[in-house]
Order: C-alpha cells, then sequence, then structure tokens
C-alpha cells in the first residue's frame, strides 16, 4: 500500500508544477491573440492610422473600415452632398466625411455567404461519409484494408497546385468552375480522408459488445449503428467537423483558381478589397474579423466535445 501510494505521490504533479504550468499556458494563450487583437484593431482604424509609422496605439475609433467592407462609395462634389438629406445611417455618415456617397452593396456578404454554404456544406458530406467508411473498417473485414486506408490518406498528401490545373480542366468540361456544387464535392473529396482516419480511431475505442448486445435484443445493423455506435461516437464526430471545417473554412488555392464570381468565398475576396489609392487596410481587417467570427463560434460550441475527442482513447481502462 504504501508503495501504491508513493508512486501516486511521484506522479501527481506539485502545486507549484501547476501553477507553472498555468502561467506558461496563459502566456502561450495572450501571445497567440496578439495578431487577432490587432486585425480588430485596425478594422476600427481609419485609412491613414491603419498605415501610420511608427504604428498607433491610441487613435480614435471608427466603422469606416466595416463601412467600406460591406457598401460601394462613389466620390462627389461637395455641393452635391450638401444637397442631399440627412444621412440615414453611420455608414452613410461616415461616407460623406470623405466626400462620398454610398452606391450600393459591397459583395462581400454574398462572399460571405457562399464560404458558409461551401464550407458548412462539405463538413456535414465529409464526416458523413467518413463516418460510414470508418466504421465499415473498423467492423468488417475489408480485403486490402491497409492499402486502402493508406490509398485514402494519401490524397492528401499532394500539394494543391500538383492537382490545380487537372481538376481545373476536369471542372471546366464538367461545367462545375464557380459553382458551390463544384466546391462541396471538392472539399469533401478532399476532407473525407482526414474524417476516415479519425474517426476509424474513435470506433475502433467502442466496444464491439454494446453493438451485439443490441442485435441480440432484436435491433439490425443498421439499427445498432445508429443508437448505438453514433452517440457514442459524438465526440469525435464533433473533433472530426471542426478540423474538417477549418480546411474548407480557410482553403484559398483551389477557390482562388476554380472560383471568380458566383461561387467565389470569401478568403480570395477579401484581399481584393482596394479603396482610393491602395489597399483599402481597414477594410481588408473588419472583412478579416467578420470572416473569423463563425469558425470561432462554431468551435466554441463544441469545445467540450473536441477536447475529450483530441483525449479520447488516450488512456485505455
Amino acid at each position: 500500500m504504501n508503495s501504491v501510494t508513493s508512486a501516486h505521490s511521484v506522479v501527481e504533479p506539485s502545486p507549484t508544477s501547476k501553477r507553472i504550468a498555468g502561467a506558461i499556458v496563459i502566456l502561450y494563450a495572450l501571445i497567440t491573440m496578439i495578431p487577432l487583437v490587432w486585425i480588430f484593431l485596425t478594422s476600427i482604424k481609419s485609412p491613414p492610422d491603419s498605415i501610420s509609422y511608427p504604428p498607433k496605439i491610441f487613435f480614435t475609433p471608427t466603422l469606416e473600415g466595416y463601412c467600406n467592407l460591406l457598401t460601394t462609395r462613389t466620390r462627389q462634389t461637395p455641393e452635391y452632398i450638401a444637397a442631399l438629406p440627412a444621412p440615414s445611417g453611420t455608414c452613410d455618415e461616415v461616407t460623406r466625411k470623405r466626400n462620398m456617397v454610398i452606391a450600393g452593396p459591397s459583395n462581400f456578404l454574398p462572399r460571405f455567404a457562399n464560404s458558409l454554404v461551401i464550407a458548412f456544406g462539405s463538413t456535414f458530406l465529409a464526416v458523413s461519409l467518413g463516418t460510414l467508411a470508418a466504421y465499415g473498417f473498423s467492423r468488417f473485414r475489408v480485403p486490402l484494408a491497409d492499402d486502402l486506408l493508406f490509398f485514402i490518406l494519401s490524397t492528401r498528401m499532394m500539394p494543391p497546385i500538383a492537382v490545380a490545373i487537372p481538376i481545373y480542366l476536369m471542372y471546366r468540361q464538367l461545367g462545375l468552375s464557380d459553382t458551390a456544387l463544384g466546391m462541396i464535392l471538392l472539399y469533401t473529396a478532399v476532407n473525407v480522408s482526414l474524417a476516415v482516419w479519425l474517426l476509424k480511431g474513435f470506433i475502433d475505442e467502442i466496444p464491439r459488445e454494446y453493438e451485439e448486445a443490441a442485435m441480440i435484443d432484436g435491433y439490425t445493423r443498421l439499427q445498432a449503428f445508429w443508437k448505438v455506435v453514433l452517440p457514442q461516437a459524438t465526440t469525435g464526430i464533433a473533433a472530426t467537423a471542426i478540423f474538417c471545417l477549418i480546411f474548407a473554412w480557410n482553403e484559398y488555392a483551389f477557390a482562388a483558381l476554380l472560383t471568380s464570381g458566383e461561387a467565389q468565398t470569401a478568403p480570395p475576396f477579401i484581399p481584393t478589397i482596394i479603396g482610393e489609392g491602395g489597399q483599402d487596410w481597414p477594410a481588408v481587417a473588419a472583412g478579416t474579423t467578420i470572416f473569423l467570427i463563425p469558425i470561432l463560434v462554431f468551435t466554441i460550441l463544441l469545445r467540450k466535445q473536441l477536447l475529450r475527442g483530441i483525449t479520447f482513447g488516450a488512456v485505455r481502462k
């Protein structure tokens, strides 16, 4: 008993070690947050303040970057602007101070909507197909299973530029260029390999006896999969969905090559925001800030499942 107690006391970290580890984690988190905070601060600067040197830490906040991001503007004479009725909103007021008027909405919101549809659609398909494939590899004797799993994984080994031209030519022949369906299918094909490999590890950890007991009670294989395996694999599915969504949400190379208008997503659109005299950095920062929100919210909502999913199977009982 004493030996067990002494061994346990050696493994258990001391309070000082815990405090040091906590301080390191907090410091690392603060360092990684600096670029995000700087992007947000740039989004509420005026164009001159955003490119000032040395960089301004203290400045007068403005929504000009968000207004420039969400609207298109035309320059008018002071006499024309003075003859207009009172400003109808914040953006209208900010724009008139620059001797400009709002001509209409910009293309950012349609591009942002494309990102939502394509990223979440491909993530749903990749996780659904990956779950079924992972269950098959985990529970059945598949001929050449190891070779097939390696082949599936090898699809992620090629850099996008290596397959960009063949995919572009194929999509042009099939009429899938600049379509949401084409991008969803492409991102699904890329992500399904990651989903299969991640989910197979999770499903392998679920005891087969649970399914066998369910089938003895009269469940079919499909019913046992749906009512027994899926609830137990929820943490793995959530973790896999986050990783697949991050790839589809941030992907730039294929989106820049295969889309240009109707199905263009936010990543290739945001860098093209141009203001008077060059790059409109507050608008670019505003677009980046808004672009971060959905993936941040999705990750926060599934944070418990993500932490449990990452550590699932680390300790076998």
